[in-house]
């Protein structure tokens, strides 16, 4: 080994947006990945003072103990209703949602169709890992055809079910949606796609150009029973098919955006 006077070049660190709360996530899952890009982008956009969350009901309730800024919690599926109401009274706020599948696209599908339809200046982080993760594993409306889940532990019959919801192919069809894109969080390629489409996201209500969401695809190895590698390996094999990652929505205002 070759010992040298350079200085060492710091390639990692914790945001300072982001708390020193222990995670309460499973080991794998993919949200603690998700509020560090949260946290990083409201840093670069110098936004944190700025900032006010509003937290969901599911695996991501405690939210408001990871992020050093202003966060509110919300009844479940009623971030995006929570999220209109802080933004109007407050329009100069950045102000975002943290939701995951069950809380979104379940219960709170009223909410989001119509923040979206009416292009409410708000970000929304969507998080789908196919399966209400905090209430034991669930089959919620994102769960794939055949996915075995402990309320359907045959595995989802579309027949007797229905097909998994896209959502963000639903909320694309809404006039008042600006800016509506699939990433995920299974490989690092993926992370620094996702990093840069919730930048865009923020950058959108910064600029009052519609309502932005960002879905995510994320890994439940827990409920899944599987290991924090196979999880991964599964949202690429399983989750992507169904679930394919792209732009669904872009006005033609982001497309002129320079991020």
């Amino acid at each position: 080994m070759v010992l040298t006077d350079t200085p060492a070049k710091l390639v990692y660190e914790r945001p300072e947006a982001l708390g020193t709360t222990v995670t309460h996530y499973c080991p794998g899952c993919t949200h603690g990945v998700a509020h560090r890009l949260v946290a990083e982008v409201l840093e670069e956009m110098s936004e944190v003072g700025n900032t006010i969350g509003v937290a969901s009901v599911g695996c991501s309730v405690f939210a408001y103990n990871y992020f050093d800024f202003d966060f509110v919690e919300a009844a479940h599926g009623r971030a995006p209703a929570m999220a209109t109401g802080i933004k109007r009274v407050l329009p100069d706020k950045t102000v975002f949602t943290y939701q995951g599948d069950g809380d979104l696209a379940s219960i709170g599908m009223g909410e989001i169709v119509g923040a979206a339809s009416r292009g409410e200046l708000i970000t929304v982080v969507f998080i789908n890992n196919a399966n209400y993760g905090m209430t034991g594993g669930q089959m919620a409306p994102t769960t794939l055809p055949g996915q075995k889940t402990t309320s359907s532990p045959t595995g989802r019959d579309v027949k007797r079910q229905g097909y998994p919801i896209q959502t963000a192919e639903l909320l694309s069809t809404l006039e008042g949606s600006a800016y509506i894109v699939r990433r995920s969080l299974h490989n690092s390629r993926e992370i620094r796609r996702a990093k840069k489409a919730i930048r865009t996201a923020f950058e959108v209500q910064k600029k009052g150009l519609g309502f932005a969401l960002v879905e995510l695809l994320s890994t439940c190895p827990t409920n899944w029973h599987l290991t924090p590698v196979e999880a991964r390996d599964w949202i690429e094999e399983r989750m992507m098919p169904v679930f394919p990652l792209g732009d669904y929505k872009i006005s033609s205002a982001v497309a002129d955006l320079k991020v």
